[in-house]
């Protein structure tokens, strides 16, 4: 009855009285309550004289007689102050949802407790020797494509839409990462089980410790290429719990397509290298960034499924500019053969060379970004790329640092 003020009679209204379908003066359906007393019905907003006759709608009815519904709003009706809490939190999260998480927040009346939809990360380690759990990761084995194919996945989910995502909880280790198909469950556990004992070993959270394989992938690489360099690192991510993380909500964070490492899970109506695109502004990069990224990703040996499209090079393993030296070099054709499918062939032999992929031709067709791809190609300009690619590489992995931000 009173429409302009907080109170809680919507419940009483709806769940106290019957209810039938009307027509509306435009001619759609909507409910009007069955023998409603005047004292009942809500008084006009400008004028309390007035009282009009209430209206719902089939949205309002199923608060009323879906089970489920009806035994939330039961209780609400029987504790407002739950009804007043809920509806706070509700409101909070519905305005700061794509704010990201506490850290970011500022001011008096920010919360202080951990909100599971924010995606709560426990403090990290930074007292631990980086070096010697660098020297250790080295020591273990694992191929540069496992190091540095298991790192990006576990960051690549980062959108600056909302803050969500990224390296920092490794929750590639948890449910429902360590089971999407992006993510090639079985290689995952395999290196997992690896990186967890020099954690565990070495005080350093798994999930810095995923970041440094990657680190360190790309270190070997570049010096099996003729480059000396150290990849930025700063240490102090958190591993987050699976009590930590909204399994339903973290399910939108699945990967479709990730043309970085030459992934689609199905063919879409949307092209390739649009969902490409997609991916890489919500990851916060700028073409030249994915350029210089996709062409390291690839001769670095981390295509999905260690397929061959798009490794345009013998020398599988090195960072080196392969791959855009031989995407423009004019002594190749590309020639379609299937859905999202080209083989590259030898224009004298016709001799199929590679196989590549829509997102590995459009650096090649597309006009700004054959631009980007023929700075990269340049023989003078291989130390040029290895230090581009570092640098999107290092924005990647630290993109959900928000401790980091000045």
């Amino acid at each position: 009855t009173h429409p302009t003020q907080w109170d809680h009679e919507y419940l009483e209204m709806l769940l106290d009285h019957e209810w039938e379908v009307v027509q509306s003066p435009a001619g759609a359906n909507q409910w009007q309550p069955v023998d409603i007393r005047e004292a009942d019905m809500p008084v006009d907003v400008e004028d309390p004289a007035i009282r009009r006759m209430p209206m719902m709608t089939d949205a309002d009815m199923a608060m009323k007689v879906d089970p489920g519904f009806r035994e939330i709003a039961e209780a609400f009706r029987q504790d407002p102050e739950r009804l007043d809490d809920a509806f706070a939190r509700a409101w909070f999260k519905l305005i700061h949802r794509d704010m990201g998480p506490k850290e970011r927040y500022i001011g008096p009346e920010a919360p202080t407790e951990d909100l599971i939809w924010q995606d709560p990360v426990p403090a990290g380690a930074t007292d631990y020797n980086v070096e010697a759990v660098k020297q250790r990761i080295a020591e273990s084995g694992l191929s540069v494509g496992d190091m540095v194919a298991t790192a990006w996945d576990s960051a690549r989910t980062f959108r600056q839409s909302d803050k969500r995502g990224g390296a920092n909880g490794a929750r590639i280790r948890l449910a429902p990462q360590k089971d999407w198909e992006a993510n090639e469950p079985e290689r995952l556990a395999r290196v997992l089980g690896v990186l967890e004992p020099i954690a565990a070993d070495s005080g350093a959270s798994l999930a810095d410790v995923i970041v440094l394989a990657g680190n360190v992938g790309i270190e070997q690489a570049a010096k099996a290429a003729g480059h000396d360099l150290v990849v930025p690192f700063q240490p102090g991510r958190g591993d987050a719990s699976q009590e930590m993380t909204d399994t339903d909500s973290m399910r939108w964070l699945e990967p479709l397509s990730d043309a970085y490492r030459n992934f689609l899970k199905k063919d879409y109506s949307v092209p390739a290298e649009e969902l490409m695109l997609d991916r890489t502004q919500l990851m916060g990069l700028t073409a030249p960034e994915m350029t210089a990224l996709i062409g390291g990703m690839r001769v670095l040996g981390t295509n999905h499924g260690g397929t061959r499209h798009g490794v345009l090079t013998e020398r599988e393993g090195q960072l080196t500019n392969d791959f855009f030296v031989n995407l423009t070099d004019m002594g190749y054709r590309w020639v379609p053969t299937e859905a999202n499918r080209y083989e590259v062939r030898d224009r004298r032999s016709d001799e199929v060379k590679w196989t590549a992929t829509r997102v590995d031709l459009v650096f090649g067709s597309d006009a700004v970004l054959r631009a980007y791809a023929e700075v990269y190609a340049q023989d003078d300009n291989q130390a040029k790329f290895v230090n581009d690619f570092v640098k999107a590489w290092t924005k990647v992995m630290n993109a959900d640092r928000f401790d980091l931000e000045p």
